[in-house]
């Protein structure tokens, strides 16, 4: 790649009106012979951002940054040397010479530069398009329908194609565009006859922008039925390459050079809310394809990655391959856990800015997200399906170095969720698997465990009012699956005709609801002794395994307490009915 002449970089340099560009970013005062004002670089509150306005020079007397104009791009940008000459060229009207350019690199520039010049046409007339034509009402309700104000579309430069099959064409060729020139653009293509219509039609148009601004093609949303895919993006060319592109980067660099890190999305909805909402540095891969290309304008921007992608299957897998990724470029990386079902822009939307934020300042590491998935996707209501998940989440847990807060806190929270003893869940996973009396004790004590449980609804169930009045003492943290939890609520809801509005939508609560009224009927009442016993035995196990878990001294001090008070009145009611 050929270099900028020495002579252009000294022009630019001197071009540059040092108080303009500096104060585009922050307000600035003077101070003697120099301007002053917060540094925009770190958060503060008292100015220590320094201009010298005659040697065009910037220093921060709070963090340290400093440079000239070239180094202030950089940083505020998040481009490199290149690009910020390229960027301060275009905003003072300079002209960049290079060194020995042959005349075929030449031609290559000068025809980049029409097809960028058309791509930002183009934008233009989408994005007109999109405000003043009746044609566009409906997407203009759409988008406003999804919680975005004309605000944030505007600094996005959304718009609108129109649904007629040449108007693209022929505004374009009027500005002395030719039809190649519009398809190496991914404006326009060739039909089979041979003629050339719009790319684009009826379509909302998101802008698709490299690091400075610049539009290299475009994402369309379609608005009506059957017209092609629901999205449809600019083909490969010599300008776009999809899996190079983020969109919001060039917005989003701005925020990232400040917070040091990058909100990754999967849509373009889901950029806009989260930039609405103030989470400035979120872009998007459009799609769940992460590639290395993406991560490298990350690393660019940011030295930590915050992973934001959809709660459903390919999202996860998406984050695993981006967590991959991501280690190979040394990059930080955290999770942010959305609700199953939902993405960043409907969170943002239906529970505020607030509980997004909330989430983000909660991300966890890679290791953590897969070890609650592997948790949520296990079989808990058998001792097998338990006995799967254990060995898996073992696996992943030996990864984390011992002796950390993160290892003891995902081990408190496996042996919580699988109940079992902490001891099986921190054996490291470089050790041949348990066997032998190992696993028929754990699979014996999960076994144990689930029957205990099943066994006391069933005797509840068959004992009447008593029996609904110790039904009501069990809670949630009594119960070992989300099957029996479900089916303790449907019990008392329905206690005198248990069968009834039992949901074919949950077969496994179905399947604990059925065996449990069969259990009962075959029993008799069980007595006030009984079934107290039964309920001592469970909270028992619930203090045990809450004491797994505890990490304050206090707590657990309290917990060993109540632990002594349910094995004395174990005692005391066994001995009365000894």
């Amino acid at each position: 790649m050929s270099l900028y002449t020495r002579e252009s970089i000294e022009h630019l340099r001197d071009a540059v009106d040092m108080a303009d560009l500096v104060g585009s970013k922050t307000d600035l005062r003077r101070v003697g012979s120099r301007l002053a004002g917060l540094c925009p670089f770190h958060d503060e509150r008292t100015p220590s951002l320094s201009v010298n306005v005659e040697d065009k020079l910037f220093y921060c007397f709070g963090c340290h940054a400093k440079g000239d104009a070239i180094g202030f791009v950089e940083q505020t940008e998040g481009l490199d040397f290149r690009e910020a000459v390229e960027f301060l060229a275009e905003r003072y009207g300079v002209q960049l010479e290079l060194e020995n350019e042959d005349p075929q690199a030449e031609a290559r520039r000068r025809r980049r530069e029409r097809l960028l010049a058309l791509l930002d046409r183009a934008a233009r007339f989408y994005e007109a398009y999109l405000w003043d034509s009746a044609e566009a009402a409906r997407a203009r309700d759409y988008l406003t329908g999804r919680g975005l104000s004309e605000e944030i579309l505007r600094e996005f430069r959304v718009g609108y194609s129109p649904s007629a099959w040449d108007r693209m064409l022929l505004g374009a060729r009027q500005s002395g565009f030719s039809e190649e020139e519009l398809m190496a653009a991914g404006l326009a293509q060739r039909g089979r006859g041979g003629g050339v219509f719009d790319r684009f039609r009826g379509r909302i148009m998101f802008p698709l922008a490299d690091g400075r601004g610049r539009v290299l093609g475009f994402g369309a949303r379609q608005m009506g039925e059957g017209r092609g895919p629901k999205y449809l993006n600019t083909s490969e060319n010599e300008l776009y390459h999809k899996g190079r592109q983020l969109f919001g980067l060039d917005i989003a660099r701005r925020e990232a050079a400040k917070t040091g890190r990058i909100v990754l999305v999967e849509g373009y909805t889901d950029v806009l809310a989260l930039h609405q909402a103030g989470i400035r540095e979120a872009v998007a891969i459009m799609g769940t394809a992460v590639t290395q290309e993406q991560l490298a304008e990350v690393g660019r921007a940011a030295s930590r990655l915050v992973l934001a992608l959809d709660a459903d299957r390919s999202g996860q897998e998406a984050m695993l391959r981006a967590s991959r990724l991501a280690e190979e470029r040394g990059l930080e990386l955290r999770v942010v856990e959305l609700p199953e079902g939902t993405d960043p822009a409907e969170l943002v939307t239906s529970a505020g800015p607030e509980e997004f934020a909330g989430r983000m300042d909660r991300a966890v590491g890679m290791i953590e997200f897969q070890v609650r998935r592997v948790l949520a996707d296990a079989d808990l209501e058998t001792p097998s399906g338990r006995d799967l998940a254990l060995g898996e989440a073992r696996k992943l847990i030996s990864a984390v170095p011992e002796r950390t807060a993160t290892r003891d806190a995902l081990v408190r929270e496996v042996a919580d969720r699988l109940d079992v003893p902490a001891d099986y869940v921190s054996a490291s996973a470089a050790r041949v698997p348990p066997r032998g009396e190992e696993v028929r004790s754990l699979l014996a004590s999960g076994e144990a465990a689930l029957a205990a449980e099943r066994a006391y609804l069933s005797r509840c169930l068959a004992s009447g009012a008593l029996g609904r009045e110790y039904l009501e003492r069990l809670s949630d943290e009594h119960l070992s699956t989300p099957a029996l939890r479900s089916a303790r609520a449907h019990l008392l809801s329905s206690f005198d005709d248990p069968l009834v509005g039992v949901s074919e939508d949950d077969p496994a609560t179905a399947a604990v609801v059925n065996g449990v009224v069969m259990a009962a009927q075959e029993q008799g009442e069980a007595t006030e002794p009984a079934l107290r016993i039964d309920f001592l035995h469970l909270e028992q196990r619930r203090i045990e395994r809450e004491l797994r878990r505890a990490d304050d001294d206090t707590r657990r001090m309290e917990l060993a307490g109540a632990r002594q008070q349910v094995r004395r009145d174990l005692d005391q009611v066994m001995g009365q009915t000894a």
